[in-house]
């Protein structure tokens, strides 16, 4: 059943697994998914007595902002602002934070900024924060190429693009992504239900557009934005997963941002999705860390 809570600029619609008592993990999707990608996940982790929330993000699903007024913004400080908010309005002190993509962006930026609201982290591709300074540093051709719908959303062709094409354009990453992932056409479409959220393409456009320095950032997270450039570590027990099929895998360059407890581990048979394409090794992982 989905539930909403009023949680700083936003409505947000969740679903809510597991006892109430139970120790809180938060499950945080990515994009172009949702929170289907957590329902196998969700129920191993509420069977062993969890309380699992899974948040629609800023842009999906039945969540909405609050006010016409609010930007649309996909900044990395606003994926974190939010989860932060979500915990507040939960009344939820600590938790466990997972989540892949912009969901583990948006645990990572807790963990860092706040470590004292995580018990512990687990975070799809390792380290997921942001790197401003580095936007205009080439990459080898191969990552580059990688990055072509970043580039494309960059364009004004691309931005009516995602607007009329957001199914196929979304079904193509997760195919792209997960290579060896044979997902069918009714999984992917109870994601990409998701993606009709009236907000949804301005909040995608602006975020690969914003981490590039092509368009400002919403003016009441900039102290945040600031701290996140300078690049903060995180001190709290991780266990970083990394899908061995991910054919978009970022290079493993900076775990020596993670100053505690830290674990990485690769699933062999696992593409960018990795809560949905190995449910039993991502749950495995949230348990460890309670």
């Amino acid at each position: 059943m989905v539930r909403e809570v009023t949680a700083g600029v936003l409505r947000v619609a969740y679903e809510q697994h597991g006892p109430v008592n139970g120790p809180p993990v938060i499950l945080n999707h990515g994009f172009p998914y949702d929170v289907r990608a957590y329902d196998e996940v969700a129920a191993i982790l509420a069977a062993r007595g969890c309380r699992v929330l899974v948040p629609y993000l800023r842009g999906y699903g039945p969540t909405r902002f609050r006010t016409a007024q609010t930007p649309r913004s996909g900044q990395q400080a606003a994926l974190g602002s939010d989860l932060r908010a979500f915990m507040d309005a939960l009344g939820i002190g600590e938790a466990v934070l997972a989540g892949y993509d912009w969901g583990g962006r948006s645990a990572c930026v807790v963990a860092a900024l706040w470590p004292d609201r995580v018990r512990g982290l687990v975070t799809g591709l390792g380290y997921n924060i942001l790197d401003p300074a580095m936007a205009d540093t080439p990459r080898v051709p191969e990552q580059e190429h990688q990055g072509w719908y970043q580039y494309y959303l960059h364009s004004r062709r691309g931005e009516l693009g995602l607007e009329a094409n957001r199914y196929e354009f979304c079904r193509l990453l997760w195919r792209l992504w997960s290579p060896t992932w044979e997902f069918d056409e009714s999984t992917y479409a109870r994601s990409a239900a998701s993606f009709e959220n009236p907000d949804f393409s301005a909040v995608v456009v602006h975020s690969y557009r914003h981490r590039f320095g092509l368009v400002p950032g919403d003016p009441d997270l900039e102290d945040l934005e600031a701290e996140l450039a300078a690049q903060p570590q995180i001190s709290v027990p991780t266990i970083a997963l990394f899908g061995a099929d991910d054919s978009f895998g970022a290079p493993k360059l900076r775990e020596r941002r993670f100053t505690g407890r830290y674990r990485q581990i690769d699933i062999p048979g696992a593409g960018h999705n990795l809560p949905q394409e190995a449910p039993r090794a991502f749950a495995e992982a949230v348990n460890a860390l309670l």
